[in-house]
């Protein structure tokens, strides 16, 4: 099975990441067969981020890849997004699903299967389930594990992505879940050596051959 790669940027853009830096990025990790780019910038003004999400569209144009924003209806739709991602106790689905239509995607951050089980499951495109791992990303914040992973998967029928310290290493424990996929932010860093086309290659293959690990 083919994963569901996201990449979920790193909130640095305009800080210590330059926006231009983050835009080629984007376009690599497009190029690369990412599925989706979550920008998650809340360090940006709404003009400044908007620009951001304008530019990342034109980043992907002529590929798979979707953009969608971190629960900011508003900017995606202004900017040309192709959807949303949004908290777990942001608005409800169903209320966006009815302004948004039924090409724009909807995802939600789920933490529970009471999450799930709670959701506007017709409204909703994917979940993103975690902390599945420990992670920097997070300090402080207590990993799931994959058996709530896996509890997640059993409780919807909707694609779930996991996050929170997933790594080319660990990938194959996930696909054995069930899950849909993999979101992340770590493994497509700068400083990351490897490339984005080859976390997405050892990613895939951790999915094509989950007993066999990555």
């Amino acid at each position: 099975m083919r994963p569901v790669i996201c990449m979920i940027t790193d909130g640095r853009a305009g800080q210590s990441r330059s926006v231009d830096g983050l835009v080629k990025t984007i376009g690599d990790a497009a190029r690369a067969g990412v599925d989706l780019i979550q920008i998650r910038e809340r360090g940006l003004d709404d003009r400044a981020l908007v620009q951001l999400v304008q530019e990342a569209v034109g980043a992907v144009r002529g590929t798979q890849t979707r953009v969608l924003v971190n629960d900011r209806l508003d900017v995606a739709r202004a900017a040309g997004a192709h959807g949303v991602h949004l908290r777990r106790d942001s608005f409800p689905a169903a209320r966006l699903r009815n302004v948004t239509g039924a090409q724009f995607l909807i995802g939600r951050s789920v933490h529970s299967v009471d999450d799930v089980t709670g959701a506007d499951d017709a409204a909703i495109d994917y979940v993103i389930f975690g902390t599945v791992f420990a992670t920097l990303s997070k300090p402080g914040r207590a990993a799931a594990g994959v058996t709530a992973l896996a509890d997640v998967v059993q409780a919807t029928p909707l694609p779930v992505l996991a996050v929170g310290g997933v790594t080319v290493e660990n990938a194959s424990i996930v696909a054995r879940t069930g899950a849909a996929g993999i979101a992340a932010i770590g493994i497509f860093a700068a400083d990351v050596s490897r490339s984005i086309a080859d976390t997405v290659d050892r990613v895939t293959r951790a999915f094509d051959r989950p007993e066999g690990g990555s």
